[in-house]
């Protein structure tokens, strides 16, 4: 790369600040970028219409589907948890305050959508920007990223964190029951490290994901909320995990550690770009232009695929297709020597399981 920038934090957000001498080309490349980080008030109000709206008739529809089928309404839920990644994105949006010029607005917009997707505004907000921070940085490690070992760490683990660590990375485990864990219970408690802001918002979360659960079992039934909630936050949660999981798992992603590690290259080559048929494009908030929302997190999430589109440097990144992106389940392990992610068939060939 021409040239390179380095991530700081300052408070909860996560800025960027050059290290090389300013050139002509990096300037217009910069100009080129903060063109599209200006939010639009009416796509984001029209996003949040499109978005909301058929969410809440699809609970209505929930509801009254009850005295039809069992079955029609956790269809009716699987198609919610579909909006719910939409909504996740749009609370994730609020986070970076992308989603509207206005900071205000992107805290109450951040706390409603997350009282949807179970998440507390504020402490996730701070998780969030240290994995933008130190994403593909194999010294920092841990935070707003999945568990990730090298073959190095791996081969001296005990059998214990082994074992523990093949379940972690299992699908049925990472897709199926991670989501339920990280929504539903996760997310109801602050990190040891979080300040009393954060600490606070997941309190004030919870309080507010309760009084919606309570209305709703009062509305649909205790059991049946239940099913439906957990029906979708399943699809929603477990669907997000994979987006998520692809667009920093790949055969080829960036991971260097210390002064070798740099925030460009990170996002570039270290975030994925996930073409996907337009339908799952528009449900998953363009988000699988991964790796221009890691090189700008302030581009809301409407302007992304305009950006990519505007030059070279990003239209030429290969991009994985979802068929392609299945291959992705094979890989387990970074390989510091080969530089890339493998899988433990890769481990048998030297060490033995």
């Amino acid at each position: 790369m021409p040239w390179s920038i380095t991530a700081v934090m300052r408070g909860n957000e996560c800025f960027m600040e050059s290290t090389d001498n300013p050139k002509p080309d990096t300037a217009a490349w910069k100009a080129l970028v903060l063109k599209y980080q200006e939010p639009s008030l009416w796509r984001a109000l029209w996003q949040l219409v499109n978005t909301l709206v058929p969410y809440a008739l699809l609970w209505v529809l929930m509801r009254y589907s009850l005295a039809w089928s069992y079955w029609l309404t956790l269809g009716l839920a699987m198609i919610a948890g579909l909006f719910l990644i939409r909504i996740f994105i749009i609370f994730h949006d609020c986070g970076h305050r992308s989603f509207f010029k206005s900071r205000l607005a992107n805290d109450i917009v951040g706390f409603i959508t997350g009282v949807l997707t179970l998440t507390p505004f504020y402490h996730w907000r701070w998780e969030h920007s240290i994995h933008h921070a130190s994403a593909g940085h194999l010294d920092r490690r841990g935070t707003g990223d999945v568990w990730t070992m090298t073959v190095e760490e791996y081969l001296k683990s005990s059998r214990w964190k082994r074992f523990a660590y093949r379940l972690a990375r299992n699908p049925v485990v990472l897709f199926g029951i991670a989501p339920i864990y990280l929504f539903v219970i996760g997310q109801r408690f602050s990190a040891s490290k979080a300040s009393p802001r954060e600490r606070w918002s997941v309190r004030w979360m919870n309080l507010a994901v309760l009084g919606v659960a309570a209305a709703l079992s009062w509305a649909f039934g205790i059991v049946p909320y239940i099913l439906i909630h957990l029906t979708i936050v399943m699809v929603g949660g477990g669907l997000g995990i994979w987006m998520f999981y692809v667009q920093h798992q790949f055969e080829d992603v960036y991971w260097e550690r210390g002064e070798n590690w740099d925030f460009t290259a990170a996002a570039l080559q270290g975030s994925s770009f996930y073409k996907l048929p337009k339908i799952l494009q528009w449900f998953s908030g363009n988000i699988g232009f991964h790796h221009i929302h890691h090189l700008s997190p302030r581009i809301p999430n409407y302007n992304l695929e305009r950006c990519h589109k505007s030059d070279p440097l990003f239209r030429d990144i290969k991009p994985i297709t979802f068929f392609s992106s299945l291959k992705s389940l094979t890989f387990r392990l970074w390989d510091e020597k080969l530089g890339k992610l493998v899988g433990f068939r890769h481990l048998r060939k030297k060490n033995g399981p």
